[in-house]
C-alpha cells in the first residue's frame, strides 16, 4: 500500500489520478491511501497496512511552509531510509527543512510556469531526458548553499534569471547512502506539462523498502 500525505492541496488529487494511470490498482482506500497531514501520526503509520507500514510514502504539495505542514516533517524523520519517500513541492521543502536546510522565499514567483530541469540521471531520474521540461508552482526554495553535500545530492536543478543574473535553483534532493530512497522534487511531476513526470513516478514506485 502507498500512503499519500495530503497537505491540504488540490494537487494531491492530481497525483492520485496520475498514479492510477500508471497502475490501475492504485485507487483511493484500496492500495493507495490519502490522509491529511493532521489526521495521522508516525505511530499509526507503522501499522496502517494490516499491521505493517506502507510500501511507499509520498508527501504532497501544499499552500503553506514546511513548519505548517502538520506531521510531514516527523514522517520524513521517522521513515527516511526505511521506506521509499518522495516529497513533491512542499514535500520536497519539508525534506530539506527537516534536515537542517534553509527554506526561503524565492525572489521569482513560479506559478504554472515550465522550466528545463537538469538532473543527475540517477534514482527517480533514471532513464529520463536531460534536460526535461517540468511545471513549477512555488514561491519557496531550498537554499543551495545549505545542502550538506556529504550526505545529500542536489539531484536536479534549473537556472532562473534574477536581476539580470543567472542563479542555479535546487529542483531535486536525494539523500546519499540510503537503501530506501529519500527524494524530493520542487516541480510537479503530476502536471500534464511535465511530460516525463509519469516516468519519474514510475521510477519511484519501482523502488523497495530497506
Amino acid at each position: 500500500m502507498i500512503l499519500l500525505i495530503d497537505n491540504y492541496d488540490s494537487f494531491t488529487w492530481n497525483l492520485v489520478q496520475r498514479l492510477g494511470e500508471l497502475d490501475p490498482s492504485l485507487q483511493p482506500d484500496r492500495s493507495l491511501k490519502v490522509v491529511r497531514n493532521d489526521r495521522i501520526t508516525p505511530a499509526e503509520i507503522e501499522t496502517i497496512d494490516d499491521g505493517s507500514p506502507p510500501s511507499h510514502l509520498i508527501i504532497s504539495p501544499g499552500p503553506c511552509t514546511p513548519r505548517e505542514a502538520g506531521v510531514s516533517g516527523a514522517i520524513i524523520e521517522t521513515f527516511g531510509g526505511r521506506l521509499p519517500i518522495l516529497g513533491v513541492c512542499l514535500g520536497h521543502q519539508c525534506i530539506g527543512d527537516s534536515h537542517g536546510m534553509v527554506v526561503e522565499r524565492h525572489t521569482k514567483l513560479m506559478h504554472g510556469k515550465t522550466s528545463p530541469i537538469h538532473h543527475d540521471g540517477a534514482g527517480i531520474f533514471r532513464g529520463l531526458p536531460d534536460p526535461m521540461t517540468a511545471t513549477r508552482y512555488h514561491s519557496l526554495v531550498v537554499r543551495r548553499e545549505t545542502v550538506p553535500t556529504d550526505d545529500w545530492a542536489v539531484s536536479a536543478w534549473t537556472t532562473d534569471v534574477i536581476d539580470g543574473e543567472e542563479v542555479e535553483v535546487v529542483m531535486g534532493l536525494r539523500r546519499r547512502w540510503d537503501r530506501a530512497p529519500l527524494e524530493g522534487v520542487q516541480f510537479h511531476p503530476e502536471s500534464f506539462l511535465t511530460v516525463d513526470g509519469p516516468g519519474l513516478l514510475a521510477n519511484f514506485l519501482s523502488t523497495l523498502p530497506a
